[in-house]
């Protein structure tokens, strides 16, 4: 029988986080390097890739990445053939890209309700079709979707709105169930995490905003703190959770536990 330790650890493995330079991506990242996973980040931007890259190459982690659209299927599948010849095979992918639109739902713009889903859903799909196929071969795969709570409930009038961010989450929360029962003969577990409010770029310009709310509202009275979310995402990457499959866990201080 592992050990717990063993059951955390990743050595040997790589794992491909998308989304990973910068925010709660980054701060994944970090964790399965941490863990022993060699890390493959993907990311929109040079500028914000790079840093990423040598940041955690510095603690002596095995990392290398990409500039990808994760909308675009060519770049996708050129994206997981370099992440094999640099690191090896992708054991773990994390879909992590999101973007979001602030508009109300009957004036949002066509073209960023279909950029926001592209992002959010369909990029998630294309990383996980092209990374199955290996897994597949392999008999082993771990799939981890950074999903929402806003895709798990609706928000009241006065909140903030964002309806093509919160049909992409719940798609994906959705997709997370439907990819984890047909992979599941494969031994490819997908399971996803959905924060709750966490200071990130997304979040920086309505988050003050929202404090005095969250202190009401949240059972825990305050947004997420930087490290709240690498042990959720190593414990769904690793094997510590083998028979947890199919899964969306909220990250959110409590707040989807409310009724009201």
């Amino acid at each position: 029988m592992q050990t717990v330790a063993d059951l955390f650890r990743l050595n040997g493995r790589t794992a491909l986080v998308t989304g990973g330079s910068r925010g709660l991506g980054e701060e994944i990242a970090q964790g399965l390097a941490e863990a022993g996973a060699n890390v493959y980040i993907v990311a929109r931007r040079e500028k914000w890739l790079l840093p990423a890259i040598e940041s955690l190459r510095a603690t002596g982690a095995k990392c290398d990445g990409s500039v990808c659209d994760v909308a675009d299927p060519a770049q996708v599948k050129d994206t997981v053939r370099r992440a094999a010849e640099s690191l090896g095979h992708v054991d773990i992918l994390v879909n992590n890209a999101g973007a979001t639109w602030g508009a109300l739902a009957e004036e949002m713009p066509l073209d960023k309700w279909q950029s926001v889903i592209a992002t959010n859903l369909t990029g998630a799909f294309l990383f996980s079709q092209e990374c199955a196929h290996g897994m597949i071969a392999r008999r082993f795969g771990r799939i981890v979707n950074i999903a929402s709570i806003a895709g798990m409930r609706g928000s009241l009038p006065r909140g903030i709105h964002c309806a093509g961010y919160v049909a992409a989450k719940g798609g994906l929360i959705a997709l997370t169930r439907e990819l984890a029962c047909k992979w599941a003969p494969y031994n490819i577990r997908v399971n996803a995490i959905a924060p709750g409010f966490f200071p990130t770029r997304m979040t920086e310009g309505v988050l003050p905003t929202l404090i005095e709310d969250l202190k009401q509202n949240v059972p825990l009275g305050r947004p997420g703190k930087d490290g709240e979310i690498k042990g959720v995402a190593l414990f769904l990457a690793s094997d510590a959770s083998n028979y947890v499959t199919g899964q969306t866990l909220a990250v959110d201080g409590g707040s989807t536990a409310v009724t009201v």
